[in-house]
């Protein structure tokens, strides 16, 4: 028989949805979120918590930052972090879907999104699978930049975006993952969208020439020309990965 100290499967997945969601320096047996999903789980908020601290030592951007996780670990953990890596999109929705469950609620209800509007069906399934994953990015993303804009460090929550690097529409197998991600506000998020600025793969900010029509309004200096060649605050973990800067400055940048 099982004891409650074996983490199943299905707990494990959550604990590893709780690692996205969090910044990994708020993580104590206080943070309302670890109680909130401990609560859900059947699990205490330090067991929990110690699970967040796991799956930290298999983050390699949190080592490169000396930011270290728990030493011991177990290899269920391992294979979860594996299979959220091979898989972002799937294990992003199944993470959500756990947490319904043990919920006992719907996933609509639990992920706060809203499809009252759209009939049942194969339509409907999509729809909300697409809204799960999408709330499920933003929260990863931003949790990610410890909920501040990489480029101002605003950080108002309301008015922050998770940017793709390599748009929705263009990658499916990187749509959920967050390294595929930059927090911004906005203006920024905008800009970057349609390649007025980009991420170089050293982490700057770099203008694009377009820029240069309106270098003297004073809000272009103020938005973009002060933040030229500026080093972009880095996430403690999900660093976005140099190919899909690659991707941007190739494909949509304006050069």
């Amino acid at each position: 028989m099982m004891t409650k100290n074996n983490w199943t499967r299905e707990e494990t997945i959550i604990a590893f949805n709780v690692y996205c969601k969090i910044p990994f320096k708020n993580s104590n047996k206080s943070n309302p979120t670890i109680i909130k999903y401990a609560n859900i789980i059947g699990r205490s908020p330090s067991a929990l918590n110690m699970k967040v601290g796991n799956f930290g030592r298999l983050d390699p951007e949190l080592k490169k930052q000396g930011i270290v996780g728990l030493a011991h670990g177990s290899k269920l953990e391992e294979d979860v972090w594996d299979e959220f890596n091979g898989n972002w999109e799937r294990l992003a929705f199944e993470s959500e879907q756990l947490i319904a469950k043990f919920s006992n609620l719907p996933i609509e209800d639990v992920s706060g999104i809203e499809v009252e509007d759209i009939a049942e069906g194969v339509e409907r399934e999509a729809i909300v699978k697409k809204r799960v994953n999408q709330g499920f990015f933003r929260s990863a993303v931003l949790s990610s930049y410890d909920n501040k804009c990489c480029i101002t460090g605003l950080s108002i929550s309301e008015l922050l975006i998770a940017s793709h690097i390599i748009p929705w529409s263009k990658n499916a197998e990187h749509r959920v993952n967050p390294r595929n991600g930059i927090c911004l506000n906005p203006i920024h998020d905008r800009a970057f969208d349609r390649g007025f600025i980009t991420i170089t793969p050293e982490y700057r900010v770099r203008l694009s020439r377009v820029l240069g029509d309106y270098a003297d309004e004073k809000l272009v200096q103020d938005y973009f020309v002060k933040h030229d060649g500026q080093k972009i605050s880095l996430p403690d973990k999900f660093l976005p990965k140099k190919e899909f800067l690659d991707y941007h400055f190739d494909g949509i940048f304006k050069k």
